[in-house]
């Protein structure tokens, strides 16, 4: 049946697509953004997000905004937060504030007005280094990387011994390893989502998302997802910048995939109470896709610039077990990712974009979190 959905941070990146989706679902569309200069530079609206589309512009912490915003709605999609685990390193307070705070409000006010069902985007993040294993098959849940002392020190977690670890497909019931401010906040937007609305008979879902991708992301915010900061850089002639040695692995899903997911999670019975996995299923290096990503773009002389540091709350390798999603969503990413390069890339082409990489670089290094 359809539903009036309130999309908080619905004009951003994801949040347009999802729009998109369940307007062609026969929704109706309610949107609460803040529009904040660093992911929408100045504009009052985005100019592909739909007429029929109602947009109010506040702050998901304004709870007389929260509460205007919820009247008469079905259904609420929570993507608001800030994003970037780089800048929520040294940007504490501001990153916690709306992302943990920003949830509070929302669900205070949903006492008063509670909705049906509330699906809440969560992170990969939260998992902090993915599902390792170990040489003799044993699965380690808490891999955890030593300070490098040297160039000959391996970037790799490793076990007790000074053995490699093999990384591994990361399911839901891994143990949380919180390795960033960014992290703990979408954690807590997790627990937060599943007690409330289990206290006040909602239905709650979230989703953990692995990287998206696609056309639409903010080129000129240097602590978007990596391939919007690839884009920015290659777009300008200059090249991507790769932490550690590039290898570090990651699973990548086209934001159309993504839109989806959130539309089934916020329409099927059996999605209540769920919490699940959203990514593609497949692992790339960083470098590897830094150079599909120039190729797509037409830069193929423009070659990855490897920094050989690591920035603090950044983890080696994570990528996606779909498994639940699969089983009880029937949840699968059909974008092939040839493809969605090839749409990321012809957008990118008839953008403008402000590259901010060195100052977001120089940033971090002055505050000691490159190391």
């Amino acid at each position: 049946m359809p539903e009036t959905i309130l999309i908080t941070g619905g004009a951003g990146f994801i949040g347009r697509f999802v729009t998109k989706e369940l307007l062609k679902r026969g929704h109706k569309v309610r949107i609460l953004d803040s529009l904040i200069e660093q992911v929408h530079g100045d504009r009052e609206r985005p100019e592909d997000l739909p007429a029929e589309v109602e947009l109010i512009r506040a702050d998901v912490r304004n709870g007389d905004a929260v509460a205007k915003s919820l009247k008469g709605v079905d259904s609420v999609i929570h993507l608001a937060a800030e994003v970037g685990v780089g800048q929520s390193m040294y940007a504490v307070e501001r990153y916690t504030s709306v992302n943990d705070v920003g949830t509070a409000v929302l669900f205070e006010k949903l006492i008063e007005q509670p909705v049906r069902r509330v699906v809440t985007a969560s992170s990969m993040s939260i998992y902090g280094e993915g599902l390792y294993q170990d040489v003799d098959g044993k699965i380690v849940q808490d891999a955890r990387r030593q300070v490098r002392t040297s160039e000959d020190e391996a970037w790799d977690p490793l076990d007790a011994q000074g053995r490699p670890l093999k990384p591994v497909a990361t399911p839901e019931w891994k143990t949380p390893d919180l390795a960033s401010i960014y992290a703990l906040n979408k954690y807590v937007q997790e627990r937060t989502t599943m007690i409330m609305a289990g206290a006040y008979g909602m239905e709650g879902v979230c989703l953990r998302l692995f990287n998206v991708y696609g056309p639409g992301q903010a080129l000129s915010n240097p602590y978007t997802g990596v391939l919007a900061i690839f884009a920015s850089r290659l777009l300008n002639g200059q090249q991507p910048m790769i932490y550690e040695d590039g290898e570090q692995r990651r699973d990548f899903v086209y934001v159309g995939d993504v839109a989806r997911a959130f539309a089934d999670a916020l329409e099927l019975p059996q999605a209540n109470g769920g919490i699940f996995n959203i990514g593609s299923g497949h692992d790339r290096s960083v470098t590897e896709v830094a150079q599909e990503l120039a190729r797509a773009m037409g830069k193929n002389d423009i070659s990855p610039g490897i920094v050989g540091k690591s920035r603090i709350g950044d983890i080696r390798h994570c990528f996606c077990d779909g498994t639940r999603a699969a089983e009880t969503l029937g949840f699968h990413a059909d974008k092939d990712f040839q493809e969605g390069l090839a749409e990321l890339a012809e957008w990118v082409a008839v953008q403008t974009a402000d590259d901010r990489v060195d100052e977001a670089r120089a940033e971090l290094e002055a505050r000691g979190l490159v190391a």
